[in-house]
């Protein structure tokens, strides 16, 4: 094979006619067509390599002046991105939210790429506006349930939306607070509103100082970020903290109230439906009576915990959430839909006319361009592959998924507890749980401990955790995420513990039963498991 020249011939054929069926890129996309987790197997390496010498094969920064045949670039693709990628696949990754995929979305990503539109108008995507205020109208009525004739006059309506389709969780929680903060302070007695007039103007004729949000110490960072984007300041979060990994409601409803004596205004209350380190949901309910009481916007992040109301057994753990003013959902969490799928939704249709904008070539007043009320300009139609997957599931599908991960996660949180050397920190209320490995004797040794004591052996259990956790995501056979946070039998200091996120439909029991064995080897035989030892039978002379 010679090499590609730069020509309006080779060029149109990059565009028009696909590679020979026996070219690498062909190859791949048949095999991955085939057997995806067979093609995973053999292409991704699980062999430790560092990330600095993976940014070897990145770092020249000039853009290359001739082409490339596609079957060479495929290739190299293999070599130095593939190879060296996660295999989420695997049953054994189970310390992230990132999961295997369905089979069929892989063609009908080949589909929507094809067909490239563009959401932020009409003109440029046609049927997928449709579509996606329909998939939006879905899921509001998961959460909302309202009656049809509210769906039949809000569903495409151009003065109204139900939600705003956007990348993830991050963008969801901005725009709901952009909503929530534009409604707010929008035009009123004279004043234009903050989205023309600016904060400062908006402080002035509220009379206040500043404007905050709420949430607890296990709130989502993307509520930082939320603050900060927004102009409220980051000194403006309020997080409450949560030793038991939800937000106190009477506590809440305390320091609103105080926060709001001195001058500021509270915007609004966050409550998590799945918090991500440990999965738990916030009391919904009484959060929504702290917020009313308060006078302020409610907003639901059920980014990860969301899909449970698909379970008419769980669907419960999330009651509250049909009485927020917003939701976050991602899609592509425990919807199994590809990275990139995530939605505010808007119990008042009428409240996103709040942030609505208008352009003279798009976006024209009065247009069902969707792009007038999102963040996001420029978008693809993700919409269409979470359209498919409640087709192809359907509600009885998901519900079977959401209640096998959740009862995977008590199956597992037993296990941890008939393991003698292995400690539960956090029950599961979702498919998420936290745990550490623990001596046996050192527990028995933690329960009888005065405070100092206590501390001294936690600090050489983190150390033991870290090291077991590094050492078995470097062999590669498996993989557990890890944290920091307060237990409920440790509240007055924060623990280094397992996590893990039991969302993969392909994990068994037999998958579980391993990783725990393999960390179980890995921790007896490092340099933390005998210093830990040694501190505690020593800690047990001194004291005889």
């Amino acid at each position: 094979m010679g090499e590609a020249q730069v020509s309006l011939e080779h060029l149109f054929r990059v565009f028009t006619k696909p590679e020979h069926k026996d070219s690498k890129l062909a190859q791949i996309e048949q095999h991955l067509s085939d057997n995806i987790l067979d093609f995973l197997s053999q292409h991704v390496v699980t062999k430790k390599t560092s990330l600095e010498e993976i940014e070897k094969d990145f770092s020249d920064s000039k853009v290359p002046e001739s082409p490339e045949f596609v079957s060479t670039h495929a290739e190299s693709l293999l070599d130095k991105l593939v190879a060296h990628s996660v295999n989420t696949y695997s049953p054994t990754f189970i310390g992230h939210m990132t999961s295997a995929l369905p089979y069929f979305h892989l063609p009908l990503s080949k589909l929507m790429v094809g067909l490239n539109q563009n959401l932020v108008k009409i003109e440029t995507s046609k049927a997928f506006t449709p579509l996606e205020r329909q998939v939006l109208g879905m899921m509001h009525n998961l959460v909302y349930d309202q009656p049809q004739r509210f769906y039949d006059n809000h569903l495409h309506s151009a003065a109204h939306s139900l939600g705003a389709f956007c990348s993830g969780g991050t963008i969801a929680n901005i725009t709901a607070l952009w909503v929530a903060r534009n409604k707010l302070l929008g035009p009123q007695d004279g004043f234009c509103g903050v989205a023309k007039a600016g904060l400062a103007a908006a402080y002035r004729h509220l009379d206040i100082n500043n404007l905050g949000v709420m949430c607890s110490k296990r709130g989502h960072y993307s509520l930082s970020k939320a603050v900060d984007v927004l102009g409220l300041g980051r000194d403006q979060l309020l997080t409450i903290p949560a030793p038991r990994q939800t937000l106190d409601p009477a506590k809440a409803l305390r320091i609103g109230k105080r926060y709001q004596e001195e001058g500021n205004k509270l915007l609004a209350i966050v409550g998590v439906g799945g918090t991500t380190e440990t999965g738990h949901v916030d009391p919904l309910d009484e959060l929504a009576d702290v917020a009313n009481e308060l006078g302020c916007w409610f907003h639901v992040d059920a980014a990860w915990g969301g899909a449970t109301l698909f379970s008419s057994r769980y669907r419960d753990r999330l009651k509250g959430i049909e009485r927020a003013d917003s939701v976050t959902i991602d899609a592509h969490k425990q919807m199994y839909v590809p990275m990139g799928a995530g939605m505010a939704l808007f119990k008042d249709p009428q409240n996103a006319n709040a942030v609505r904008h208008h352009a003279q070539y798009i976006l024209r007043a009065g247009s069902k361009d969707l792009g007038a009320t999102t963040l996001e300009g420029s978008r693809n139609g993700m919409a269409m592959m979470v359209y498919s997957a409640l087709h192809i599931f359907g509600r009885k599908g998901y519900e079977l998924l959401i209640d096998r991960s959740i009862d995977k996660a008590k199956d597992f949180s037993h296990m941890i507890d008939k393991a003698g050397d292995f400690e539960l920190t956090t029950t599961p209320t979702l498919s998420l749980l936290t745990y550490r490995v623990c001596p046996e004797e050192v527990q028995e040794k933690l329960k009888h401990a005065d405070a100092n004591m206590r501390n001294a052996i936690n600090e050489k259990v983190d150390a033991l955790v870290v090291a077991v956790q590094k050492q078995q995501r470097e062999a590669g056979k498996s993989f557990v995420s890890r944290t920091r946070l307060e237990a409920p039998d440790y509240p007055s200091q924060c623990i280094t513990v397992f996590r893990v996120v039991l969302a993969n439909p392909l994990t068994s029991h037999n998958d579980l039963a391993a990783i725990l064995a393999e960390q179980h080897l890995i921790a007896k035989e490092t340099q933390a498991w005998a210093e830990l030892m040694n501190f505690v039978r020593d800690s047990e002379k001194v004291a005889s």
